[in-house]
Parts: structure tokens; C-alpha cells; sequence
């Protein structure tokens, strides 16, 4: 797998998206106007597990403010990323800028652009939305999206399928800038891609749709089983996550390190 670079390792804030505009809660580092914190683990943790790396060569901003997440090979060790939004955050649009090759990745890799709360396992399955971008461990597959909404598989038998969608899109489309978001509200969840930078795109290249017809289901995980849930909430303690990780904590098929440059995001609460 080649690794993209998109400047140099230069650890400083970004420009603010509005000049008036002060950071959230800086936390560890200031992406997009919002702070965020590193994770860190010095044993293998959710997802995959992982062992999770905070430092400058795992997680950075360049020159241009863009955010780097990045998995290395350290002393035989592979270490994944992950940024938590140190602003609680609930229904609205969650709206992420990719600024990556997204066709390139190994079978073994997932980029992850979720919400997620510790506290909320029992009544909302931890109020999580996600937009991941994976091969799932199968290196022919072309259905690089997957929108969801958990639970869907966990450790339940099978898994929830209708909780998901894989949008049928041109490969070539997730090759350059592109622009994934979703509306979170307690009724339904949308989410659309679009190429380029801009929300709303004029290029859209995917969408699904989830309501309360849907089935309510349970998380089932680590002896722990949640409420049935249909639509999750947000709880007091939610937030936006952004993580690149390998599937089972296995190394690359291809034993390459692998990078992720994020140009933005942003949360319009409703």
C-alpha cells in the first residue's frame, strides 16, 4: 500500500474556520476549530483490539491545519489512531472531509467516522452513527462505504443487516477529496457523500436512509445486553470520533504502514 503524504509533520493549531471563533475544549489537539484527544493504550483495546498510539507519529496536523492519522510499525508493534472530540455533541449533521486515496486500502484497515458514548451501553448501545471505509478482510471487495447504525453485529450471532448499507459507488470517486456526512435525529438518520469539499456537494456519489420502521435490536457484548433499540440517542457524554485501525489488531496483509489525511469537520446541532 502506498502512504499518502500531504505535508510536512508540523505540530500546531489550525486556521479556526471563523476568525471570531474559539475552540471547543482544546484537549490534546485543535482540528477544525474543535478539540480533541488522543488515544492512547498500552494494551491491545476496542476496535479490533488495538494497541493505540497518541503520538506525533500517529496522529498530527501540517501546515495547512489538515489532520494526519496514521498506523505504524514500532519495535514489531503495529499502533493504530483515534481522535475523541473533547465537546459533547448529540442530534445533528456531522460533516467529515477526506483528503485521501481511499481505494488503496489494504483489507486489513478500517477509517471509522463515528459518534460513540461509554455511558450509554444499556438504554441508547453506545449512540453510535458510523461512516467507515473498509475492505471488511475481503481484498476483492469494491463496496468500500458502509453507513450504520448500531447495533449490528457485535457479539449477537448474526448480524442486524438492515442496520447497514454499502452504497453502490464508482471506485474512482473516493480517489481524491471527498465529503461524508450524517444527519442524526430521533426519527431518522441520512447520510450522503459527495467529491470535493463542499456540504452540500453538487456531485453526490451516496446515500442511505434509516427510520423507525426498522426492527428494534439489542447489543450483545462482553455478557452485556442492551435495550432493543431502533434509533439511538445521545447521551450526556457523546462525541465524534475519527479512528484508522486494523481488523482483529492483525498487521497489514501487505506489511505496509497506512495514512489518512482529514481536511475538516464540523457538527451543526439541531
Amino acid at each position: 500500500m502506498s502512504i499518502l503524504f500531504f505535508g510536512g509533520c508540523y505540530q500546531s493549531p489550525p486556521p479556526l474556520i471563523d476568525p471570531n471563533q474559539q475552540p471547543l475544549d482544546s484537549g490534546d489537539i485543535v482540528f477544525s476549530g474543535y478539540g480533541w484527544n488522543k488515544k492512547s493504550s498500552g494494551f491491545p483495546v476496542g476496535p479490533g483490539p488495538n494497541f493505540f498510539s497518541g503520538s506525533d507519529k500517529n496522529v498530527w496536523l501540517d501546515a495547512n491545519g489538515y489532520l494526519h492519522l496514521k498506523i505504524t510499525k514500532e519495535n514489531g508493534v503495529w499502533k493504530s489512531a483515534e481522535l475523541i472530540s473533547t465537546a459533547n455533541m448529540g442530534y445533528g449533521t456531522y460533516i467529515f472531509t477526506v483528503a485521501s486515496n481511499l481505494t488503496t486500502f489494504d483489507k486489513k484497515v478500517v477509517l471509522g467516522l463515528f459518534t460513540w458514548d461509554d455511558n450509554t451501553f444499556y438504554e441508547q448501545g453506545n449512540s453510535e452513527v458510523d461512516i467507515e471505509f473498509s475492505r471488511w478482510d475481503n481484498g476483492t471487495d469494491t463496496l468500500l462505504t458502509t453507513f450504520g447504525v448500531q447495533p449490528i453485529i457485535f457479539d449477537n450471532p448474526e448480524p442486524y443487516n438492515e442496520r447497514k448499507s454499502k452504497p453502490l459507488m464508482q471506485v474512482s470517486t473516493l480517489k481524491g477529496v471527498t465529503t461524508h456526512a450524517f444527519t442524526w435525529k430521533s426519527d431518522e438518520i441520512k447520510w450522503v457523500s459527495y467529491v470535493g469539499d463542499a456540504y452540500p456537494g453538487t456531485q453526490e456519489i451516496g446515500n442511505w436512509r434509516f427510520d423507525l420502521t426498522n426492527q428494534p435490536r439489542t447489543k450483545i457484548e462482553g455478557g452485556k445486553v442492551s435495550n432493543p433499540i431502533v434509533i439511538p440517542a445521545p447521551g450526556q457524554t457523546t462525541n465524534a470520533r475519527m479512528n484508522l485501525w486494523l481488523l482483529g489488531g492483525q498487521a497489514p496483509s501487505n506489511g505496509q504502514e497506512v495514512e489518512v489525511v482529514m481536511k475538516s469537520f464540523k457538527y451543526i446541532p439541531m
